[in-house]
């Protein structure tokens, strides 16, 4: 008996030794379907993780919305159904409303000015997310929404007759279009496609690449060639689980995901400009705002701050957004 228990307590070690000590898997989801340019840089980063940590941290990705739209992978992270999410501005201003300052409609209209903005303010705005329960791997965009309609979209007059996509769960923002006296329809981002089929939206506000990652351009071909907004993306993963990943796991996944991070970056800027080339030889068209028309829009967007700020966004974010904002341009002023 006791030479049993000689032997099974070696065989314990030896397993125990064996055994890595944080090992861990983590479920990621992403609305990015398999094969878009998102969810090619995301594979990449979580490959990139295992390998460079002999597999103690390991990942499954639900890709292309099967573990729900952004607000319900949210609420699959607070749970621990999940434990880590790339999110768009929707699911982020779930977690953080402040990153909706940096969203505000025509608030921003370069990269140049995003970029400013965002490497002054990222630090706070990775605080505030922490301190809700959620550890910021990397920030990235995704390009710079535009309408993407089934009836040609030029002047702020030409969307009143529509019905435009807004997120579910977002009352303020659906209150701000009404007010502007515009139709909008409160649904998931995964019905987007059935919605447009049976025609109970026809202007869906997206990115380039999106409308041709989720193929929403064929059911809606006109673009409207404005800057509506930049759409912002991060990877998160939930501080519970976080905080079971040794240090030197940390430090491994944290430089896999930046280095995603400045893909994301990169690539959707240059893949966003392709993106539109390769959808108007599919039928994609392409409707230019005049100058004049343009400073209307961007008249129309600010006047509906007002229902934002204090209900949707805190004041105190988009006017620093602003200040950083006039900061750049009075610094660029000329050249």
């Amino acid at each position: 008996m006791k030479r049993t228990l000689i032997a099974f307590f070696g065989l314990y070690v030896l397993f125990a030794l064996s055994t890595p000590t944080w090992a861990q898997t983590i479920k990621l989801g992403t609305l990015a379907p398999e094969g878009s340019p998102w969810y090619n840089i995301i594979r990449d980063m979580t490959e990139a993780s295992q390998a460079r940590t002999n597999g103690k941290i390991r990942f499954r990705i639900y890709p292309g919305g099967v573990a729900g739209d952004d607000p319900d992978m949210v609420r699959k992270m607070r749970v621990g159904q999940l434990h880590a999410a790339t999110l768009t501005g929707a699911g982020l201003n779930q977690i953080a409303p402040e990153i909706q300052a940096l969203m505000m409609p025509m608030m921003l209209d370069s990269y140049e000015e995003l970029d400013y903005v965002m490497d002054r303010i990222t630090p706070k705005l990775e605080a505030i997310l922490e301190a809700k329960g959620f550890k910021v791997l990397n920030w990235g965009d995704a390009g710079w929404v535009h309408f993407f309609t089934q009836k040609p979209v030029v002047h702020t007059e030409d969307l009143r007759p529509l019905r435009l996509f807004v997120w579910s769960g977002t009352p303020a923002i659906v209150e701000a279009w009404k007010d502007a006296g515009y139709y909008p329809v409160p649904l998931a981002a995964t019905e987007i496609h059935t919605a447009l089929q049976s025609g109970l939206i026809n202007v869906v506000p997206t990115t380039p690449i999106a409308a041709l990652s989720f193929q929403w351009f064929g059911l809606a071909n006109h673009m409207t060639d404005l800057k509506w907004a930049p759409l912002l993306g991060a990877t998160v993963i939930s501080t519970n689980k976080w905080r079971h990943i040794s240090d030197d796991g940390k430090s491994i996944l944290l430089e896999a995901a930046r280095e995603a991070g400045a893909r994301i970056r990169d690539e959707t800027r240059q893949l966003s400009d392709d993106a539109v080339e390769v959808m108007k030889k599919h039928g994609l068209v392409v409707h230019q705002v005049p100058p004049d028309v343009a400073t209307l829009w961007e008249s129309r967007a600010r006047a509906g701050y007002p229902k934002l700020i204090g209900q949707v966004v805190p004041a105190e974010m988009v006017a620093e957004v602003e200040r950083l904002r006039n900061e750049y341009r009075a610094l660029h002023a000329g050249r």
